[in-house]
């Protein structure tokens, strides 16, 4: 019963301790927050770990203050036990955090929502995955460490070490395409290759980066569709980038017409029309007639804008724009299918044959036919000369 009381005591002394502790830490973030930023991340990144590492350990000099060794409380060992293992987890849960708190800390003067911003998103996706990396390495740490607290593990580790190799051989060939994914992982994120809010075209489809990790990669369709591939389809199969070194791109726009278009006009009317966009980034503007066959003029309009989704809303409003000014201004050079019709020549009537003409046609006809038709003559050979 003085065991009971006692435990009931400690433990309530651990919990306002822990209340006590978590409030001063919390003053004190504040505090530091009013000068530094960094202050009020790390204070929202590790106020949960950090008030639950505080209780378990607490609680556990609690309980390990008010119940002695004694062969009376043999549970006191287990119980002991079950407060490591807890220590050990949200310890791993803490050092976590902070290791992600250390690399957004790092990210936080590479902005991604700047005009040119290809180190910053090079610096992003390295640092992410750096930090799934360790993130998993402190979890696989975490893990081994609470296997280590148990009796059992040491004696278990010998046989273990023994059959290495064979395990070493059929875990390599199980998990051969997760570690084929893990590398390229890696490889993308050093490589440079593609980064986090890369337009990219994979599979005929038009999207952005949004996500790297170790296995797969995200990628955000234009119609908010998510393309999941895998790491090794971007270090195995073609894809394009259309950001890898800038975010500038061109476009072309292209009309079929009637021969009959003014070209110069038209380019007239490609000033008029980029004067009043602001997509239009001024490094681009040509108008040339590519191609003058089959009875239509095709005219292509190459213009430039700062990004991909500038571009595709700057061609479709120059071709907007030129559309309707053909149709106002010029529909003589709307194309046109030229078809001529002809009436059909009559037939010359056949002039009927005289029988003179048709006797002397066939005449030498039926006299070799009668070669074949008519009475068969013989030659007759003299008895003498048989």
């Amino acid at each position: 019963m003085d065991i009971l009381i006692r435990l009931l005591v400690s433990t309530g002394f651990a919990l306002l301790l822990t209340a006590v502790a978590s409030l001063v830490l919390h003053l004190v973030f504040r505090a530091i927050g009013r000068r530094e930023r960094w202050a009020v991340a790390l204070s929202r990144r590790t106020k949960h770990p950090t008030r639950t590492m505080l209780l378990v350990a607490s609680l556990w000099a609690a309980f390990a203050s008010s119940v002695p060794h004694a062969e009376a409380y043999g549970w006191r060992g287990t119980v002991s036990h079950v407060f490591l293992v807890a220590t050990i987890g949200v310890g791993t849960w803490l050092a976590c955090a902070l290791a992600v708190f250390l690399e957004s800390l790092g990210l936080h003067k590479y902005r991604v929502d700047v005009p040119d911003n290809r180190v910053a998103r090079r610096i992003h996706t390295q640092v992410l995955i750096l930090r799934r990396l360790t993130v998993a390495v402190l979890v696989i740490i975490g893990v081994g460490a609470i296997l280590l607290t148990f009796p059992g593990v040491e004696a278990a580790g010998a046989s273990v070490l023994a059959s290495a190799g064979l395990i070493s051989v059929i875990a390599g060939l199980a998990a051969q395409s997760t570690l084929g994914n893990v590398f390229a992982g890696m490889q993308l994120a050093f490589s440079g290759s593609i980064r986090v809010d890369d337009v990219v075209v994979v599979e005929q489809q038009w999207g952005r980066i949004e996500e790297i990790t170790l296995t797969y990669v995200v990628v955000h369709l234009w119609d908010d569709r998510r393309f999941v591939l895998p790491s090794t389809y971007f270090t195995s199969t073609p894809f394009e980038n259309w950001t890898r070194t800038g975010s500038e791109l061109l476009g072309a726009v292209e009309f079929d017409l009637d021969w009959r278009v003014s070209p110069a006009d038209m380019r007239a009317e490609l000033d008029r029309i980029l004067a009043t966009s602001t997509i239009w980034d001024q490094r681009v503007k040509v108008l040339q007639v590519t191609d003058a066959v089959s009875g239509l003029v095709r005219v292509r309009i190459l213009v430039s804008a700062p990004d991909a989704g500038g571009l595709f809303d700057l061609r479709c409003y120059v071709r907007e724009e030129m559309v309707e000014w053909i149709q106002r201004t010029h529909p003589d050079a709307l194309p046109i299918q030229r078809v001529q019709l002809s009436e059909p020549n009559a037939p010359t009537p056949r002039r009927p044959r005289s029988a003179e003409e048709d006797s002397s046609l066939f005449r030498e006809g039926d006299e070799r036919s009668a070669l074949f038709t008519g009475p068969m003559q013989t030659a007759h050979v003299p008895r003498s000369e048989q």
